[in-house]
């Protein structure tokens, strides 16, 4: 039976207990299984290329059946050792597919670990176990909004971080959809926290991070918590959430500005016609924690193709305020105060919403009726104009794009960080990604997710490419995220000189072919959308 400690040199040579030399030969072992006693128990990882790895931690207890829409449990004990070498089940959510080649490109159709309830699990890479070693922690929550996704996807993956910015990385995985964010409260005070719990999760990660870290090289101290979408929108909400403060030290939001959140009245009607579709009376809402995941999941799935076949977007399940573990909304009408010391990152890319269209071939006069649809026919000519004379060479496409990018995400991302740098407290640092997109050509511009890969210090995906700019500006970006995890502060010899946003400069780094610092960069747009009423016109 071959042992897990690999010997890769010899034992020293020798004879009658004698010496074979006048030296002796060093016994050198390279443990590739590491054990790390945890608080909850041992667990054994998997070590390569310098860097230690844990796969499918236990940081909960199991979700499923009494514990569903249940605020999460701390992992139970155990004795002996477990293996940590493969990434445990994620969330029960739809399935990704690769009918839409953006899918492919985020590699969102691949999640490893199998689906089920027992997925409060988080992954972990770090370049050393001493434990007093005290390296920065960047602890990533993935995107996917509220409804899919998971921290085992290998766009998330994070040794390659790991290794460049000597510190410890975790992805984190928990639920999602219905199971994590169904407003059960008019079915019971014992669902109270079932339209948060989702959230609960992720303070639950990051107290068992408090707790355990440091065996795995880490500072608890020195904790970034930050993600891009839906990890975006949850690190917005981790601000105004009175559990999680002091779990973390510092915040970064990419692309997923967060200022309110759901209505409760919107949520329950959601509740209501998931109920319908399965049959449950109201008042008997306790019926669903005996139903199988899947039962729930299609249920939810038939929900949204109803919505669909209507011609309306699709419903989903996100959290709501519950007064206890969310008290209101996370930006709105201020920023929180109870994370005023915590110092954030808040960004964007140019193109985001190229993501969700696949219209290539739209023309400049659907481009205009796309923009008139919004800003009425008066004003539609001025409007178009001021988009093209920014960008004379950009197909319509990506103008579309960019157009509705401003509204949807860039406008929340800098009320976000007005409030934020408004507290006069820790500071709030922002950029803008302008770095265009190698992929298929470039047809889509500088999409969603762009800047996630080089994040990470990971160009292999598709969206990025593996050329000399775009492993400079992996260089770049990611080392103002560890210097951000490590000091507060994301200014590094890779980067220029990065100001605090602050008004009236908007100071704000823009990643692009030269990197450089920018007061207000694109302000006519932003002043545009300041004043442009929040309804959309019909």
């Amino acid at each position: 039976m071959i042992s897990r400690r690999v010997v890769l040199e010899g034992a020293m040579l020798g004879m009658g207990g004698l010496l074979l030399g006048a030296a002796a030969r060093a016994t050198t072992e390279v443990e590739i299984f590491p054990v790390v006693e945890t608080a909850q128990g041992k667990v054994r990882g998997v070590s390569s290329g310098g860097i230690n790895m844990f796969k499918g931690i236990r940081y909960g207890g199991e979700t499923s059946s009494k514990n569903r829409f249940m605020p999460p449990t701390p992992a139970p004990k155990w004795a002996g050792v477990r293996d940590a070498i493969e990434y445990g089940q994620y969330a029960p959510q739809m399935p990704n597919s690769r009918v839409n080649d953006y899918t492919g490109l985020i590699m969102f159709d691949i999640q490893p670990g199998g689906m089920g309830e027992d997925c409060l699990v988080l992954n972990l890479w770090t370049p050393t176990l001493a434990s007093g070693a005290k390296k920065p922690v960047l602890f990533h929550i993935h995107g996917g909004g509220f409804y899919g996704g998971s921290g085992n996807s290998p766009g998330y993956d994070g040794e390659s971080l790991a290794r460049f910015g000597d510190c410890v990385v975790i992805t984190v995985n928990h639920r999602l959809g219905a199971f994590g964010y169904m407003n059960l409260t008019s079915e019971g005070s014992q669902f109270a926290r079932s339209s948060v719990v989702g959230m609960m999760d992720v303070v639950q990660a990051l107290q068992w991070v408090r707790e355990n870290v440091a065996a795995f090289g880490g500072d608890p101290s020195r904790v970034l918590v930050f993600g891009q979408s839906g990890g975006g929108a949850k690190t917005s909400i981790l601000m105004a959430m009175p559990s999680a403060q002091g779990l973390y030290q510092r915040a970064g939001v990419m692309s997923g500005a967060t200022l309110k959140l759901a209505e409760t009245e919107a949520a329950q009607k959601n509740t209501a016609q998931l109920l319908s579709i399965l049959g449950i009376a109201s008042g008997r809402a306790a019926k669903l924690q005996a139903l199988s995941f899947e039962t729930i999941l299609a249920a939810q799935a038939t929900m949204e193709s109803a919505d669909r076949a209507r011609g309306e977007a699709p419903r989903s399940f996100s959290p709501t305020v519950d007064g206890v573990a969310i008290p209101g909304n996370p930006f709105d009408p201020v920023a929180p105060s109870i994370s005023a010391d915590v110092p954030m990152i808040i960004s964007n890319v140019i193109d985001e919403r190229a993501y969700r269209k696949n219209n290539f071939d739209l023309d400049e006069p659907g481009l205009r009726a796309f923009i008139a649809r919004r800003v009425g026919e008066d004003r539609a000519t001025a409007v178009l104009k001021m988009y093209r004379d920014e960008d004379p060479v950009a197909t319509p496409f990506i103008l579309q794009a960019r157009f509705e990018t401003d509204e949807v995400f860039r406008k929340p991302s800098l009320i976000q960080t007005e409030r934020k740098a408004a507290l006069g407290k820790a500071p709030a640092w922002s950029y803008l990604w302008r770095v265009p997109s190698p992929a298929y050509g470039g047809r889509y511009g500088t999409p969603h997710g762009s800047d996630v890969g080089p994040s990470l210090h990971d160009v292999r995906g598709g969206l990025n490419g593996t050329s000399a700019e775009s492993v400079h500006l992996a260089d770049q970006i990611a080392s103002a995220w560890i210097s951000f995890a490590a000091t507060g502060n994301p200014n590094n010899p890779k980067t220029p000189r990065w100001p605090p946003y602050s008004l009236p400069a908007r100071a704000t780094l823009v990643f692009d072919h030269e990197t450089r610092a920018e007061s207000d960069p694109r302000g006519q747009f932003r002043e545009f959308w300041e004043k442009e009423p929040p309804q959309r016109a019909g």
